[in-house]
This record gives structure tokens, sequence and C-alpha cells, in this order.
């Protein structure tokens, strides 16, 4: 097996397990174990693993949260499909929760003509929905000024008062061991009301944030759905064995 595939394993490995055990990768590999205290020295070197004894585990890094306008021009078409799919779960007189954040923004134009009740923490979102003549609840309180979501105590005592058939979130980061998380302590605390309070969850997230940490704990990965678009099956297994994800036809 040539070294780039070696590698590719045991990060695979890495990323459905958390933690490889050098005696497994040499069985599994059919290698020496010099062969792999190598590989495991260069993917340490390259910032993929940390080394502990007998094997090596994860190296995690918390993502720094980009502005609304830098989400705004990345992965326009996945978002676009992930959001035409989220729509689809909505159905008549349903009441929702919608998470501020670019994906879930793309969802608004897919709910024209639905008779349904929005409350919605986001600014734009709010715009958008008034403008089909969606019945809109805004949430009250700090608005945030990099991703225009409203924050805070306001908002979430407002959220602990309020009920949902379903809510619709953003998310920064899915991990199979620390589930999601989101980089804000404040919108983490409005997406975990929502969840809270809804019969059920969803999700809106393309591959980037699969296999990502941030610093906020929003639920386990068990607890909602995942609406994301077209994966790969082998790299995200630990993903499908957890919870239940649909993938947009492009």
């Amino acid at each position: 097996m040539l070294t780039e595939e070696r590698h590719n394993y045991i990060i695979t490995q890495l990323k459905q397990r958390g933690l490889v055990k050098s005696q497994d990768l040499i069985n599994n590999l059919n290698c020496s174990e010099s062969t792999i205290r190598r590989d495991l020295a260069l993917l340490e070197a390259a910032g993929e693993l940390t080394r502990i004894h007998g094997g090596a585990k994860r190296t995690y890094h918390l993502d720094e949260e980009l502005t609304a306008h830098e989400k705004t021009s990345k992965n326009i078409q996945e978002k676009k499909a992930i959001a035409e799919l989220a729509a689809s779960f909505i159905e008549e007189n349903d009441t929702i929760f919608l998470d501020a954040g670019t994906t879930t923004l793309y969802l608004v134009p897919f709910l024209k003509n639905k008779n349904i009740r929005v409350v919605t923490n986001g600014i734009q979102q709010a715009t958008l929905l008034s403008e089909l003549q969606i019945k809109t609840i805004l949430l009250g309180g700090e608005i945030k000024t990099t991703t225009k979501a409203i924050i805070g105590t306001v908002s979430n005592n407002q959220l602990n008062d309020y009920r949902f058939n379903k809510s619709f979130l953003g998310i920064n980061g899915i991990d199979s061991e620390f589930g999601f998380t989101t980089p804000d302590i404040e919108e983490a605390a409005v997406k975990k009301q929502a969840h809270l309070h809804s019969s059920k969850t969803y999700f809106l997230a393309d591959q980037t944030k699969f296999d990502k940490v941030s610093f906020a704990k929003v639920c386990e990965l068990e607890d909602a759905i995942i609406v994301t678009d077209t994966i790969d099956h082998t790299v995200y297994q630990s993903y499908f064995d957890q919870t239940t994800i649909k993938e947009a036809k492009k």
C-alpha cells in the first residue's frame, strides 16, 4: 500500500473514531511497526493527529467564525440545494423557527405560498418573509453585527414561551464526538432553546461543516436531523450510524 493510501486510511479512522491504536493499524494495513510509527510522526507534523502511547488521537482545531458577507459567497449552489430540500419538510399550518444564517436565508424563497408561521432571529430572514406575506415574528434582543443575528437574554426569554413543530438551524461544526457546535456562546444559546422547544430539529449544513469543532455546543449528533448535499458515505459513515442524513438532489 502506498504511503498516501495509508495516511488517508489513518485520517479516515480518526474522523470516525477519534482514536487509533498502532497495533490495529499494523494488522489492518499489513505493514511493520516502524512504518506505522513513521506514518504517525509525519501526520503529527502535518497537524493531523497527536501521538499518544500505543497509537494516536485526532487533533481538533476550533474554527473562527466568518462574517455574514464572507459566508454568503461560499458554496452558493450547495446551500440552495440544501435549502430547497429543507423546505420540503415544512407542512401546511406548521409553526417553525428559522435560524439566522446564509443557508437558512436561501430557504425563505421556497416558503412562498405556504400557510405557516415563522419565528426567526435573523433580520434578513424576517425582511424576506414579510415581503412574501408570511406570518413572521422577529425576536427582540441584541443585534450581532457580524452575522445579523439577534441574540441575548431577551431573545432567549421569548423563545422559552414558544413551541415549534420544527426548527431549521445553521451550524458551524458537526462532529461525531462533540456533536453540533458554533463559535458564539450567545448564538449557541438561541439555537439550543429553539431545538429544545421543537418537535423536530433540522441542521442545514454543506460538506465543509463536517469534522469541524467550534467552541460552544448546541446538542448531540443523535438529537437532530442533518440536511446536507451529497457527501462521501465512506468518510462520513460515523454520522450515518448516529443520525439521519438527507441528500439534496443536484
